[in-house]
Formats: C-alpha cells, structure tokens, sequence
C-alpha cells in the first residue's frame, strides 16, 4: 500500500513517497541522496519520543548514522531564535552543503528547518519526513519554509524545494485526535477549492478515515499531494494558481494570530474555520450557492471539527481588530486585501477584491453569534 506522487519542477524534482512502515525503510529511500553517510535531524519532543529511535534503525540499517536535536513542541518555536539555534547547531555538527538535513516532524518542524537548510551555507538540501496529516498533505509539499513574525504568520521565510518527502501514513495513529483532525482541515480545502468529487469522496470517507481506514488514509493524502504537486508544478512562487491553496488562509491566519498562536486554536482548525468563513462571504457576495457554505459546516460538524468562531474558546477581538490582523496577511496586494472565494465547491478563484465593509460585516455576525 504505497504511492508516490512526482513534483516536476525542472532542476529540482522530488518524489512524495506515501504509505504505511516508512520509518523503517528511511535508509533504503534516503540512501542515493547521500554524498556520505551520514544526516542530520531536526525533530520535536513529542516526535521524538514516539518516533525517532524507529528512524535511527531505520536509517542504521543502511549503515547511515545520524545526529539529531530536538525542539520544544507548538507553533511558538517558529521563531526568530530557534532558527538560530537550528543554524548554529548545524553548523557545529558540520553540516556540508553536500549533505542532507532532515526535518522530522509537523508543519512546523517542517517549516522551520526547510528555512534553516535555506539559508545554510546559502542553501543546503533537505529531506522532510512529515509526522502529522496537515504536513502530510500540505506544508511537507511545495517548498515553502519559514518562520512566524510579531506582526503575522510566515511573514519570513524563503522558498526552497524538498530533495524527498517521505510520508508515513502508519505515524498518523499516534496523533492526538483534535491534532489529527486539524489536519484533515486541509484535506478539506483541497475538495473545495479544485476538485468537487474529492469533497464528495470525503463525506462518504471522512468517519473511516478518521477512525484509522489505512486505505483511506493513504488515498487522501494522495490525492491531497496529487493536487498540491499539480498547482506548485504551474506556479512554484505563488505568482498566480498557487494563491487558491491560501483558501481559508486569510481569515485563518488573522484568527491564530488573535489568539497567540497557542492551543487555543490550531492551524488546521483556523483553516476549517476560514473555509466556512470564506464559502459563507461568497454566498453573501452571490458568488456561490447558499447551500454551500451549509454543506461545509455539515460536513466539519460530521467530523466533529470546530466550525465557526464560537468554537473557539477565550476571548477574541473585535471585527475592526480582526480585519487589522488580516491586513498583515501576505496576500495584501498595494495594501487592498485579496480573497481565495468560491463560486461552488470546487470552484474557488482567487485575487478577488472584496469591500472591508462586507468581511466587517461577516465578522460582526460570527462574533455575535458566540454570544
């Protein structure tokens, strides 16, 4: 039960190799890319603790040794001096630009040690091996790395391809469920913004996937891969087609930042959560039907995932606080904000300019509705 998913982009390919019993098999699959053998690894506590002695062996059984430091858990460590201490510590254990570095763990893992192989040495190359569902199917893919600013999310970062992306699909069952299902927020955006059969798929698969359907699982991120390869293949640096994997993102993100990137409230669930927010803004600009947004929340409530703003616990701002947040966001464009909407499920489009009085409007009423 296994799938691998080509990215194409010319001088710099790699394969998206998905299944169950990677870990074991790191060393065969990681082997060709080494000049000596040798890695290091980059991973977090949480990870490590489930997960990195079975990469040791995985990796011994090709004679390949490894190194490896471990951060500290959550979206915190995206920061300014823990891509210090990835540098510095890489540099301490010598790593060459010939060699390879591994990012082993979630999206932020991911995140920040692709920006730290980046700018290492101007750019040394990077293998990810993603441990939850959102870097499976999302941020494992594409090239995107970077770390969060004061002023917003991914604010600083460089684009810099994986050389190989192993995602065991097996390492998904030691996820908390609420990590999981955040995750599976991005596989539900890839339904909505492109592929209408997917979003189908998913109502009739989703409760098995989630209760631990391997096959399930390995055909979701598959598809998700597929779709992400296919839009990253036409517009690496998010110049045009790209933008549409931003969907939810623009709400999501002003969101998190709200509530301090903490566990109040995840990515993935910030996405969910900026899906609804994005499909119901479409209805009212009478871009899609009214049914749609509905459809969606149906949808997340079915898998038991948070949907709306009353969903999240503590405290948020105001709507006039909340479009500033949105105002950092990187798809400001001459500093107008610039939507990823919706004219159906599996229809999104994106650069669509929208008056700051309808998303007030919007947020108004979700925040009312927490009341």
């Amino acid at each position: 039960m296994r799938e691998t998913v080509s990215v194409t982009l010319p001088g710099r390919e790699y394969d998206v190799v998905i299944g169950p019993g990677l870990l074991a098999e790191a060393g065969a699959l990681i082997s060709p890319l080494l000049r000596r053998k040798r890695v290091a690894v980059i991973t977090e506590s949480r990870v490590a603790a489930l997960h990195l002695q079975t990469l040791r062996e995985g990796l011994a059984a090709e004679g390949i040794t490894m190194s490896a430091l471990e951060l500290a858990p959550g979206e915190g460590t995206k920061d300014w001096a823990n891509l210090q201490r990835c540098v510095d510590w890489l540099l301490d254990e010598q790593v060459e630009r010939g060699d390879i570095v591994v990012a082993f763990g979630g999206g932020v893992i991911g995140d920040l040690v692709g920006f730290a192989a980046a700018v290492l040495r101007r750019g040394v190359r990077f293998v990810q091996i993603p441990t939850s569902l959102l870097a499976q199917v999302d941020s494992s893919v594409g090239g995107k790395t970077g770390i969060n600013a004061r002023q917003g999310k991914n604010l600083i970062g460089a684009f810099h391809q994986p050389s190989l992306v192993l995602a065991d699909t097996e390492v998904l069952s030691t996820m908390p469920e609420r990590d999981f299902l955040a995750g599976y927020g991005e596989v539900v955006k890839y339904g909505l913004l492109g592929d209408a059969g997917f979003f189908d798929w998913l109502e009739a698969q989703g409760p098995a996937l989630a209760a631990g359907d391997m096959a399930a699982r390995v055909e979701a991120v598959r598809h998700s891969v597929q779709m992400k390869a296919d839009i990253v293949q036409r517009d690496e640096t998010e110049q045009g087609d790209r933008a549409l994997l931003n969907l939810g993102h623009t709400f999501g993100h002003a969101l998190e930042a709200a509530t301090g990137y903490s566990d109040r409230l995840l990515h993935g669930e910030g996405v969910a959560i900026g899906c609804a927010l994005a499909l119901e803004l479409s209805a009212r600009l009478g871009l899609c039907p009214q049914e749609d947004p509905s459809r969606l929340r149906a949808h997340l409530v079915q898998m038991g995932m948070k949907t709306d703003l009353r969903d999240i616990p503590g405290v948020l701002p105001d709507a006039d606080e909340l479009l500033r947040l949105m105002g950092q966001d990187k798809k400001v464009v001459d500093g107008r904000l610039r939507f990823v909407l919706a004219r159906g499920i599996g229809q999104a489009f994106a650069g669509a300019e929208v008056d700051n009085a309808d998303v007030l409007t919007l947020l108004r009423d979700a925040l009312s509705a927490r009341q």
